[in-house]
């Protein structure tokens, strides 16, 4: 007997009001209310809450839901879950952070990249639009001292279709990645190369790969995926009632795309004196006001504050870069402290350092000293880390980072000042450990027990003039 459907499975209002139901429930208590053998899809009827809540099982929770819940059978279908009504089904966690702040926790997977088919597809009409364009969120509180997670609870419910202005860089982003696996560059996608849609690994192991259509190379398998600077905004600004958003810098149409209106927005203020800046903006320039030269990037943009809607979805970190007047950079770039005794527990592929590097873009804003020692406005570029110095370069002084830690680190002092073995600016090209505490008992415990000063990588500041375009060396 075929059991009878509580929703319009051909209207998306209709299956969002049957999913709301689901909020403040637990998925154990979703299994307990539904008869496991009223609903003919599930093809697994012994054990199948042990065999769902294993956390090994990826997709686990959303099968779940798919068959105990809206009793359809789970699948790998390119098409939505719901094809009549064009919707997809989407379980995804989201987390409280200890400052309050909530965001979500990872990822949204949307759909496999096939390498040989992407190259052939229309942004309209490809597998990842199909399933993108119109997703029922269903958003769990993941608690990391919940062990069971049919335990974790449910916490919001809603249909979700990106704006328009989403729209528009998502579908830059499609063409970014399939352009990229058409110049036979399958194997060096990472996600810092789009600002909303990314190409997120996507294998059982670390050692998977694929054929690609354009080069010999082997590649890692990837999904299309929003990434989860995107879902936390998602989170906050579309889900969460009551939230506020952020500023956008695109507030109408943009004839160009969003790159280019920042580059072309910043560009008409070339030559600008920081001084000339901050009279042309009203800030106080007798104040010591922290990271002046970023703000006035902000304002520049029309932002008031110090965060920018799309630079927030897409996980844009913003620097700020001063060229001696010998063309030189005298600061290296420094990121967050690491802490010893969770670096030594990570591999390299799912490092917190390579994983920050492979997801985030960033927006040099450059400066440059004139011959009286003014600082002006040169310019900006957009720039992410290249996948050869990436896995490389980084990798090796990771590599190298992990294992002084393992073998115990070795301090000596001498003429009173402390030297370690952590890998220095002179032993590579790209980038090396210094500390970043703010003074001798801002400390992290050493794998060994010891306590040592807090330390960081940092990219080295003539890695970084490399990196940067020849224009901005220009007098």
């Amino acid at each position: 007997m075929q059991y009878k459907l509580e929703y319009d499975e051909a209207d998306p209002i209709s299956i969002e009001e049957y999913g709301k139901k689901l909020v403040g429930k637990t998925f154990a208590e979703v299994c307990v209310e539904d008869d496991i053998t009223k609903a003919m899809v599930v093809r697994e009827i012994n054990n199948y809450e042990a065999k769902h809540e294993n956390k090994k099982r990826k997709g686990g929770l959303g099968e779940l839901i798919e068959e105990r819940y809206f009793h359809y059978e789970a699948n790998n279908d390119a098409k939505p879950d719901f094809e009549k009504a064009g919707v997809e089904l989407k379980v995804t966690p989201y987390k409280i952070n200890k400052n309050g702040t909530i965001s979500a926790k990872e990822r949204l997977i949307l759909t496999m990249i096939d390498y040989y088919s992407v190259v052939n597809e229309t942004f309209v009409e490809s597998h990842m639009w199909q399933k993108a364009r119109l997703i029922l969120l269903i958003y769990y509180l993941y608690q990391k001292e919940i062990e069971n997670r049919l335990d974790y609870k449910i916490g919001y419910v809603k249909l979700f279709s990106p704006p328009e202005q989403d729209i528009k860089i998502i579908e830059q982003d499609f063409y970014v990645i399939s352009e990229k696996i058409r110049a036979g560059k399958a194997h060096e996608l990472s996600e810092s190369d789009t600002l909303y849609l990314g190409a997120a690994p996507k294998a059982s192991s670390s050692r998977d790969r694929r054929k690609q259509p354009f080069s010999s190379e082997l590649a890692k398998p990837r999904a299309f995926a929003f990434k989860n600077s995107y879902m936390t905004y998602v989170l906050n600004n579309y889900i969460i009632p009551g939230k506020i958003t952020y500023e956008p810098i695109i507030k109408g149409k943009a004839e160009v795309s969003f790159e280019n209106y920042v580059v072309e927005k910043i560009n008409t203020y070339c030559g600008y004196t920081v001084k000339k800046l901050c009279e042309e903006f009203q800030i106080d320039i007798q104040k010591k006001t922290k990271n002046l030269e970023a703000m006035l990037a902000y304002r520049i943009l029309g932002i008031k504050g110090n965060h920018a809607e799309e630079f927030e979805k897409a996980n844009i970190a913003v620097k700020t870069i001063r060229i001696e007047k010998n063309n030189k950079i005298r600061e290296n770039m420094s990121f967050p402290t690491f802490k010893f005794k969770e670096l030594v527990q990570e591999e390299w592929d799912d490092s917190i350092f390579g994983n920050y590097l492979r997801e985030t873009r960033f927006l040099f804003v450059v400066y440059k000293y004139d011959r009286e020692s003014e600082l002006r406005l040169k310019g900006c570029q957009f720039w992410n880390i290249p996948y050869k110095d990436l896995e490389g370069d980084v990798k090796s002084v990771w590599e190298a980072t992990k294992q002084v830690m393992l073998d115990g680190l070795k301090i000596e002092v001498r003429n009173g000042k402390n030297y370690n073995n952590f890998p220095k600016a002179s032993d590579n090209p790209v980038c090396h450990v210094r500390p970043h505490a703010r003074n001798a008992k801002d400390t992290y415990d050493l794998p060994d027990g010891r306590k040592f000063p807090k330390q960081c990588f940092w990219l080295n500041n003539s890695y970084i003039l490399s990196q940067l375009e020849k224009r901005f060396l220009e007098k």
